[in-house]
């Protein structure tokens, strides 16, 4: 298999980030802290949800917009 490295430019919750090949589990690693990584949250790709099992699967593109969202707690 021939896999060419190329940089890609996208955004999570608004925040410019460019990285090799990614996909949505490498961009979780690189932005969230590892206290964030073992809370509960959900992701949204160009707007549509994205399960926990797909995110090694789903190869970000260029201009791509994550949403990174963490249940609100409150009464």
């Amino acid at each position: 298999m021939n896999t060419k490295a190329t940089n890609v430019t996208y955004f999570i919750n608004g925040q410019g980030i460019t990285s090799i090949n990614p996909d949505i589990s490498m961009a979780l690693q690189y932005y969230l802290t590892s206290e964030q990584q073992q809370q509960s949250f959900a992701v949204a790709l160009n707007g549509d949800f994205v399960g926990k099992a797909y995110y090694q699967k789903t190869i970000i593109n260029p201009g791509d917009s994550i949403d990174v969202l963490f249940p609100i707690q409150g009464g």
